[in-house]
């Protein structure tokens, strides 16, 4: 597996527009090849039939990669990152547990893309707590939700209900934004320098991908319904209903509300809500661990 680097399409020759033609020639495999080439590796560790499992993916990893263009990031880098991810994947795969490899490989793709956003963010010293990296990764649409198509900028009661719903502090939040806004890629913004060059928008997934593709995406996120369903029958009762009231509805349910239904504290159904978030995730965190495994 070590060696695919060689034999992929390059992100160095031609630039993203010649790398994503050439990926789209790689024909998509059907779940008997599929499975076929799994099994070959599996059994002999056959690398000519891990190269085919990796390259029919490889348009999987662009699409994936578009969605996290707005942090600011060169895209080759962040798709040859996601590239490491699916490889790993490939390495891991097992055909025999029911899902197509590519419900498999986008945990690994994103993943990967995950730490590398991550890790290049840490530059400008972005916040690593848990609550931090969540902030990171929501605020822009949460924002977007909030002041509409003009972005304008938050208000300071928005401020201060963002702050307590990401557990940060309202300083966490101003500096987020501006980090976030400061680094956002227009659609507009061509790919090169060359006259003629595709825009960035060019490359936006649109609703003509491959119906495996698709298939994955929906086979995702019946799967990350199942992961959640089954940490949510971990918690107790009430921890399930806080959870559900604050987390999974809109507008959440207010902390004196719950206070008034449950005879405690406003403070006290935060708590309870805190705890039951770690536990959610741990949860989460295992069970994930446990199918990719």
């Amino acid at each position: 597996m070590a060696n695919y680097n060689n034999t992929l399409p390059s992100l160095a020759d031609g630039g993203l527009s010649h790398y994503i033609e050439s990926v789209k020639k790689f024909p998509i495999l059907s779940q008997e090849e599929e499975v076929e080439l799994a099994n070959k590796w599996i059994e002999n560790e056959d690398v000519e039939a891990a190269h085919k499992l990796v390259t029919s993916h490889l348009r999987l990893v662009v699409k994936v990669a578009m969605h996290f263009r707005g942090y600011g990031l060169p895209v080759t880098d962040i798709i040859a990152e996601g590239n490491i991810g699916l490889m790993q994947a490939v390495k891991r795969f097992d055909p025999d547990k029911g899902f197509r490899l590519s419900t498999y490989a986008m945990w690994w793709i994103k993943a990967a893309i995950n730490e590398y956003v991550l890790r290049s963010w840490s530059l400008v010293k972005m916040g690593t707590t848990a609550a931090q990296k969540k902030l990171f990764y929501n605020l822009k649409k949460i924002k977007s939700r909030i002041t509409g198509a003009d972005s304008r900028s938050l208000l300071p009661s928005e401020i201060k209900d963002l702050a307590d719903d990401f557990a940060v502090t309202e300083r966490d939040i101003i500096e987020m934004d501006q980090r976030l806004h400061a680094n956002d890629v227009s659609l507009n913004m061509t790919v090169s320098d060359e006259e003629g060059s595709a825009e960035f928008g060019d490359y936006l997934a649109d609703e003509r991908d491959s119906q495996e593709i698709i298939v994955a995406e929906n086979q995702e996120l019946s799967l990350q319904r199942d992961i959640l369903s089954k940490a949510m029958s971990e918690l107790n009762e009430r921890e399930q209903d806080i959870i559900k009231k604050r987390k999974m509805i809109e507008p959440p349910v207010t902390l004196e509300d719950l206070s008034q239904v449950y005879n405690v504290s406003k403070e006290r159904i935060r708590q309870i809500e805190n705890r039951a978030m770690e536990k959610l995730q741990q949860s989460v965190a295992r069970i994930s661990g446990s199918m990719a495994g």
